[in-house]
């Protein structure tokens, strides 16, 4: 019989995702602005999907690396603390220069390939400092309270996104400029993310200093016993029916990221053109939608974060998930008929839903069905490539996929709707354990 985990206290589920917060302030800067940071340094638009892939490509090569080799270290520092930490470290340094890209006297595409690496390497150590938590609530918490424990994660998610998302905004409010020279980023945008990395590093070390990782031979009490084979060495042991579990849960996940990828890319294009009526990407119209853009992506978040806090409640998880998802689809369908900005309040609400069941119910399915083994870092780090890779599919056939929709923005978030309700109705494939 596998011994259980204890119970934790609300303050330590709060202590070992608190750091999140201050990652997803960087992740919600770089979902929010990365096309505007691109097409402001004169990317075209049907372009505007390719940057997009080297995020999750990242995603997809490092945290399979980050669970693999985290769970096999074991030091003074923890098990996925150290991988935390020098994440958020390389995440900080190049949050203060991504949004300088061009402003160092290079040519547009020297500022391309400039802006590209330090994407890349952005993507790459934000991968890094997140996966890290989700592990954490892998190790420490018990089957019963793993809905609450990502449901936390997820509502501090969202609180940070709040901040990332509208720190231009507020920028720009206290006087700071929101344009700049042709082919340069406005000094509202930039200064979000030197303050955003601040807050980054400060979260991270509060997280290290409140959450203590058990040491290896307490960790082994609440896993699967390992089986000896006849050359002496031990063979790993996974729960039954596990993978399928996975790899059910991997289908919805195709249809949920290819959707806000979509968001992500087209969002910024899809409102100047229906709202502010320009495709001028040198226009203060264009970059007023651009801030606009962070308030609505916080409305999504606030809709999150309450969504966060009603998900517990269900019963039924997959219903939970199911509905939330559907939900979002209906905003998602409702965006291109928005021809006023707080119109678009309405559906990136509901748009937020999907987002807060997108945020936890994998992961509490996922960690459930392994539940007891001793590869959860491993098993999490391979479950990220079904995040990563449906936005590499719909990163790289972006601008086909826009090209047949009329070359339409707000046509692609259309699509992005009718990709929720694809993964709403794949829910109910999955087959779950009680806890």
């Amino acid at each position: 019989m596998l011994k259980t985990k204890p119970d934790l206290s609300f303050t330590k589920l709060f202590n070992i995702s608190f750091g999140f917060f201050g990652v997803q302030i960087a992740y919600a800067l770089q979902s929010a602005n990365i096309s505007r940071i691109f097409a402001t340094l004169g990317a075209d638009p049907h372009d505007l999907s390719f940057f997009w892939i080297l995020p999750p490509l990242m995603g997809m090569l490092v945290q399979p690396l980050v669970g693999y080799f985290s769970d096999k270290t074991w030091c003074r520092f923890g098990r996925r603390i150290p991988y935390l930490f020098v994440g958020a470290f390389v995440a900080v340094l190049v949050m203060c220069l991504l949004p300088n890209a061009g402003s160092f006297g290079l040519a547009v595409s020297g500022a391309m390939v400039f802006g590209l690496i330090a994407l890349m390497f952005l993507d790459t150590s934000i991968n890094m400092a997140m996966q890290p938590f989700k592990m954490m609530v892998g190790d420490l918490v018990n089957e019963k309270q793993k809905t609450k424990a990502y449901s936390i994660q997820s509502f501090l998610c969202n609180a940070g996104s709040i901040v990332g998302y509208v720190f231009p905004l507020l920028f720009t409010a206290i006087g700071i400029q929101n344009i700049a020279p042709k082919g340069q980023v406005p000094d509202s945008v930039i200064w979000s993310f030197y303050i955003g990395a601040a807050i980054l590093i400060g979260c991270v070390v509060y997280t290290m200093m409140n959450v203590r990782e058990m040491p290896p031979e307490e960790f082994a009490q609440y896993q699967i016993k390992e089986e000896v084979s006849e050359t002496g060495k031990a063979k790993t042991k996974e729960p039954e029916g596990a993978w399928s579990v996975f790899f059910q849960v991997g289908i919805v996940q195709f249809f949920c990221w290819a959707a806000f990828l979509y968001m992500w890319t087209y969002t910024n294009g899809s409102i100047a053109e229906t709202v502010w009526n320009t495709k001028d990407t040198a226009s203060a119209a264009y970059q007023e939608a651009g801030n606009w853009v962070g308030v609505i992506f916080a409305v999504q978040a606030v809709g999150s974060v309450i969504w966060a806090v009603v998900l517990p409640q269900f019963k039924s998880t997959k219903l939970a998930y199911a509905l939330s998802l559907v939900i979002g689809a209906a905003g998602f369908a409702l965006v291109p008929f928005c021809t006023n900005q707080y119109m678009l309040f309405v559906p990136y609400f509901l748009i937020g839903c999907a987002w807060a069941a997108m945020l936890a119910m994998p992961f509490t399915f996922v960690t459930n069905a392994f539940e007891g083994s001793s590869r959860m870092g491993t098993v999490l780090g391979l479950f990220n490539c079904t995040i990563c890779l449906p936005q590499i599919v719909a990163a790289a056939t972006g601008g086909v996929v826009m090209s047949l929709v009329g070359s339409s923005q707000p046509n692609m978030l259309m699509l992005a709707g009718a990709f929720l309700v694809i993964a709403a109705a794949c829910v109910f494939v999955i087959k779950t354990k009680k806890a």
